[in-house]
């Protein structure tokens, strides 16, 4: 049996982990501080929180790093010390051949210290602190759902030697994609005049004339640095462009897969979960990166960029850069995202798993 770590922030770690299960010929044991997530029938152990600061809140000096060692090991806080419990009792209960971990340096550690081999999760950005060193050198592999020769390039060499990039990972990899928008051909037409389409969470639009060219704007749930007025601008400056905006937690006309393929282009976060959606359906994209430690975002947002896939940029634009950016976005269209996603990264992933054991190397 394989167990398979999902951190609770946000929504892409849990979505990625079941993909890879679904992947697996194998039992897979899901635990997060995340509920169970709808459909799921294996095994789960739901964490304790250690960042509950409401009902278990930090002393004055908790020390939430161990001197600069760790990413979040508070002093004295009662939900860390009894999900280090529930994680050292699931392993000597199940006896699991592998953990994987997305992502948490300490619960990598953990389980490595109880005697269960481990493969963590890749994040792109500056991962060479302390903690992330911890956990990246005593991984039996690290598993990178990006294309090789990106993130990982500047990385040590002993991380490079037992990293396997998978591709992009996404829930919709399974599904028909459409022809893929290519660079130069038929375009949507864009007026030049008129009010921008505003386009609610029901998927009807407000605002003057026949709506024209559409943009799908996608938030993660991991929060965001870009205001509700930054967007607004961004519309006001894209006269006969029509703006679907869909959050966490808003309910849309369509499936969030429809209204990937009927969007023109996507505007969207720079989250590994969503640039993989975006990939698997192939669209002309502007990936913008939101706040996120390590500069994991930004990371990604260049990343695309630099290889041309997507327009890319590592903080929300000005109003009068949109309609540049939305032509060129147009321009580069979406075939290129088949550098990115194959369509296969979740199997590839489950082939790594499958292959790593107690004293396996990573496959060649």
């Amino acid at each position: 049996m394989i167990g398979y770590y999902a951190h609770h922030q946000g929504a892409g770690h849990v979505t990625r982990m079941q993909a890879v299960a679904a992947a697996l010929d194998e039992p897979v044991w899901g635990l997060s501080s995340a509920p169970r997530p709808s459909g799921w029938s294996s095994g789960w152990t739901e964490l304790a929180r250690d960042d509950d600061t409401a009902g278990d809140p930090l002393d004055g000096d908790a020390d939430v790093t161990a001197q600069g060692a760790l990413h979040w090991a508070p002093r004295g806080h009662a939900g860390l010390a009894r999900r280090a419990q529930q994680v050292v009792s699931w392993a000597a209960r199940h006896r699991p051949r592998l953990l994987v971990v997305d992502v948490s340096v300490e619960v990598a550690l953990l389980a490595r210290l109880a005697g269960v081999p481990t493969v963590v999760v890749a994040l792109p950005g500056r991962r060479e602190d302390r903690a992330h060193r911890l956990a990246y050198d005593t991984a039996e592999a690290l598993l990178a759902p990006w294309p090789a020769g990106t993130h990982e390039r500047s990385w040590p060499p002993e991380w490079v030697a037992k990293t396997r990039c998978v591709g992009g990972i996404s829930r919709f990899d399974a599904r028909l994609r459409p022809a893929a928008a290519a660079p130069s051909g038929a375009r949507p037409t864009i007026p030049r005049t008129g009010s921008p389409a505003l386009v609610g969470p029901s998927g009807t639009a407000s605002g003057g004339g026949t709506p024209g060219p559409t943009v799908l704007l996608l938030w993660g749930a991991g929060g965001r640095g870009t205001t509700s007025a930054q967007v607004a601008a961004a519309r006001a400056a894209t006269p006969g462009w029509t703006w679907l905006e869909r959050s966490p937690g808003a309910h849309a006309s369509t499936g969030l897969w429809d209204e990937l393929l009927r969007a023109d282009v996507v505007v969207t976060h720079a989250g590994q979960n969503a640039v993989a959606e975006v990939a698997a359906a192939r669209r002309p994209a502007v990936v913008v990166a939101q706040p996120r430690p390590h500069d994991e975002q930004v990371a990604t947002a260049e990343c695309v960029e630099e290889l041309g896939l997507a327009v890319g940029r590592t903080s929300w634009p000005h109003p009068h850069e949109w309609p540049e950016l939305l032509e060129r976005a147009l321009t580069t269209g979406g075939a290129g995202w088949s550098r990115w996603s194959g369509g296969d990264g979740a199997a590839r992933a489950a082939t790594l798993l499958s292959q790593v054991g107690l004293s396996a190397r990573v496959p060649a």
